[in-house]
């Protein structure tokens, strides 16, 4: 057996897909945005001739969707072609976006690109110098979704050199994603494999050390759900060894920042605060998509939001910030000061406002009142399922109105 390989493992690239809830961006600034899968990829092919690897696994997910469109297929080839003219081979398939039964273009790629076409799992053999090196086993999905276990059906052949899985699916008990082609690591220990790639989960992650079983992650975050950084793992595979090096290629990264301004006394001296930390996590961060917490444990602040002045700063943040190189967007921003009222204690009370906040406490009301926009056909493919903390958030903030507003006029 050959000592060492190296390869690119990467999967979820959903290239020419939307960013969510961003649909006001205009300008250069939505030009980045829509570019920004493409030069996450162009990125990791740099990453790859950078590094010389033996070949790149990508496993699912190319595509946001299985009609794709002619420029995002354009651009994969043209990348795969880069990869060719450094003999660097690929290993792909296709997931539950970009199943094979709903494709728009035959595929025509380079000599280099291995597709895995069937739900069968099959295995190539990649070679170095005509010496076989790796088994690397994979499928890829015919339809928009697998419910079987897939990792069942993997194998090994006896031959002496490396053995490597790839699957594009999830843990049978994983809550936060739809659950396809699920597996349990038991299923996934059972075959002597010395790396297992996977893809489907857009969240990083090493499910196990040894072997490694590794989600990469997607290439590109898209929504505020998909913070930090993102990119692929490098991997160098010994024999009795296996290194593995995370690299982000995203240009544009979603993420939070909390703002303590508990020592401004005014709003100039707040929005001066606020203005230095974008400045300073765009030198760090380049372009980038906030959702800001402001913190205080002075009452000021509420007065500050309730009174409009906090939506008016984020509106000249916007005006500075959003056609610059690197640009900030303020997706959403929230405020958490020092409570002047014990809601707790006013909850208590057998009074108007005692009444208010208990009622307004029921999560099921919020549902209610939500249900409308949620279950109507066109406008659910807009509006995101509420979590457990979404609703926490919505209620905080409105008992925090409702009693600024009571209070003010008592």
């Amino acid at each position: 057996m050959q000592k060492r390989i190296s390869f690119i493992h990467c999967a979820d690239l959903h290239l020419d897909s939307p960013f969510d809830g961003l649909s006001h961006v205009q300008g250069s600034t939505f030009t980045k945005m829509k570019d920004s899968t493409f030069h996450a990829l162009e990125r990791l092919v740099d990453l790859a001739i950078e590094k010389q690897v033996d070949f790149v696994l990508m496993v699912g997910d190319l595509f946001d969707g299985a009609k794709q469109s002619l420029r995002a297929q354009l651009k994969l080839k043209q990348s795969f072609q880069r990869l060719q003219s450094q003999n660097i081979d690929v290993y792909m398939s296709f997931g539950n976006h970009d199943y094979t039964s709903g494709r728009t273009f035959s595929f025509h790629y380079p000599s280099n690109v291995h597709l895995f076409e069937s739900e069968k799992v099959t295995h190539f053999t990649h070679e170095r110098d005509g010496i076989p090196l790796a088994n690397i086993y994979g499928f890829s999905y015919e339809n928009r979704a697998i419910f079987q276990n897939k990792a069942n059906e993997f194998y090994t052949t006896d031959e002496n050199r490396f053995h490597i899985g790839m699957l594009h699916g999830s843990i049978s008990t994983n809550t936060e994603h739809d659950v396809y082609a699920p597996f349990q690591l038991g299923d996934l220990n059972r075959i002597p494999m010395d790396y297992w790639a996977l893809g489907h989960i857009h969240k990083r992650e090493i499910l196990k050390e040894n072997p490694p079983i590794v989600y990469p992650g997607n290439l590109q975050g898209r929504s505020k759900k998909e913070q930090g950084e993102k990119g692929c793992y490098y991997v160098e595979l010994a024999q009795n060894d296996c290194k593995l090096t995370f690299c982000p290629l995203q240009t544009i990264q979603f993420d939070n920042v909390t703002i303590d301004i508990s020592t401004c006394s005014d709003v100039q001296q707040l929005t001066h605060k606020v203005e230095r930390h974008i400045d300073d996590i765009r030198a760090q961060f380049g372009s980038i998509i906030l959702n800001v917490e402001l913190r205080s444990n002075n009452e000021k602040l509420d007065d500050w939001y309730h009174n409009g002045y906090i939506n008016e700063i984020f509106d000249l943040i916007h005006e500075s910030y959003e056609e610059a190189d690197p640009f900030v967007i303020i997706q959403d921003y929230s405020v958490h000061s020092v409570d002047i009222w014990d809601k707790n204690e006013l909850k208590k009370g057998q009074h108007f406002v005692g009444e208010l906040l208990r009622l307004s406490e029921d999560y099921k009301k919020l549902e209610h009142y939500l249900e409308p926009i949620l279950s109507h056909r066109e406008a659910r493919k807009y509006v995101d399922r509420l979590t457990d903390k979404d609703k926490e958030e919505i209620i905080e903030q409105a008992q925090s109105l409702l009693l600024h507003s009571l209070m003010e006029e008592e």
